[in-house]
């Protein structure tokens, strides 16, 4: 097949490349240029689209034998990605520009690009795997290193969009993927991980969001509506957060309170004791389904966060989307988020949480007196 490899400049997506040469395949190698000032983004073992990031991947396409092209993709990437990111926060929701980035550019304008060019595949170095069922269908599954799979990050991709994709890692650990790309003499065997947000440059989410939407201030309250502090901008908390809260007021039993509300209009964040976060029922909206959408409600897990955990849950789909009933309660969930669904390491589609319906009152209670 004629391929595009993915190239962050990162070990991972080398690696990839490397395999797919390996494989037989005809190879070319694309970095993706997501900002008009390089500089402005994340730089070093933080970031995965700085100018550094493209000088390694040139490298490790040089290494290869492989073309090698940039795409500009920052129009794209400001457009449903940026700008996405700044309106989610100021609207009082928590989004996942990753995820975010993986529906909208790597797997939709890259891969339509590419198949517009004459391509068959786009070849990553996410950690997933790919498998076909004896309906004919891709399934994408868990990768087998727990610790590095990214299946809820692609949970956004479609039926036909995995048809066209290729993940070579995903049945590989990343100490194995780090030995062979030292074996394979590429430069970038042992550069770190990237990681966080790549287009806020310092890491500071809230400065950064400061910059963009200005100071918007607002009032810290109790459940009670008790006044305990000021704020500059809503946008700066997100549900389930305790750290920053810059509260003058200490709760009566001593104990950290956090973030359990953002009201956007009037800026109130509303603050509270961490047995309140729990939640145990999810209103979806915007589903992806990877496979045939389910027509009736079924058991499986859920994840809601990149790194989180699983949770036992029933799903029942309905005209916007699906509801969600946690038989595992979670805790700081916030609308914005995704919810990816799955069964054992299968991954079924994908959800963007609208609203958090709360553990009931006897469950409040039971957790007010312990």
């Amino acid at each position: 097949m004629r391929v595009i490899a993915a190239m962050s400049g990162g070990v991972d997506s080398a690696v990839a490349a490397a395999r797919a040469v390996d494989a037989g395949h005809d190879v070319t190698g694309v970095h993706l240029a997501l900002s008009r000032n390089p500089r402005s983004y994340r730089t070093g073992a933080r970031g995965c689209c700085s100018i550094e990031d493209s000088n390694d991947a040139r490298r490790a396409a040089d290494a290869l034998g492989i073309p090698f092209y940039v795409w500009d993709m920052s129009e794209e990437f400001a457009d449903e990605v940026v700008d996405d990111f700044i309106a989610e926060y100021e609207a009082g929701r928590t989004p996942n520009p990753c995820l975010r980035c993986n529906e909208k550019i790597k797997f939709a304008a890259v891969l339509d690009r590419a198949l517009a060019l004459g391509f068959d595949a786009v070849v990553t170095g996410h950690y997933a795997r790919l498998d076909e069922s004896p309906d004919g269908l891709i399934e994408m599954h868990r990768a087998v290193d727990h610790g590095k799979d990214q299946s809820y990050v692609l949970g956004v991709l479609t039926q036909e969009q995995l048809r066209h994709s290729l993940f070579p890692l995903g049945g590989h650990t990343k100490d194995v993927v780090r030995v062979e790309a030292e074996r394979r003499g590429l430069q970038v065997a042992n550069k770190p991980d990237s990681h966080d947000i790549c287009f806020v440059a310092d890491g500071d989410n809230a400065g950064w969001l400061a910059e963009k939407l200005g100071p918007k201030p607002g009032e810290i309250v109790d459940e009670s509506g008790a006044k305990l502090g000021d704020h500059d901008g809503a946008y700066a908390f997100t549900i389930g957060q305790r750290r920053g809260l810059r509260l003058g007021v200490p709760a009566a039993d001593g104990k950290p309170r956090f973030v359990l509300d953002i009201e956007p209009v009037s800026g109130t964040v509303t603050v509270g004791p961490k047995a309140h976060l729990a939640v145990d029922g999810l209103t979806c909206i915007k589903p992806l389904w990877c496979s045939t959408p389910p027509t009736e409600a079924f058991d499986c897990t859920v994840q809601l966060r990149a790194h989180g955990d699983e949770h036992r849950a029933r799903v029942s789909v309905n005209d916007q989307g699906f509801a969600v009933e946690l038989i595992d309660p979670a805790f700081g969930i916030a609308p914005g988020q995704a919810c990816v669904i799955y069964q054992g390491t299968k991954v079924l589609g994908s959800g963007t949480i609208a609203a958090t319906q709360r553990v009931n009152e006897l469950m409040e209670n039971t957790d007010r007196s312990s």
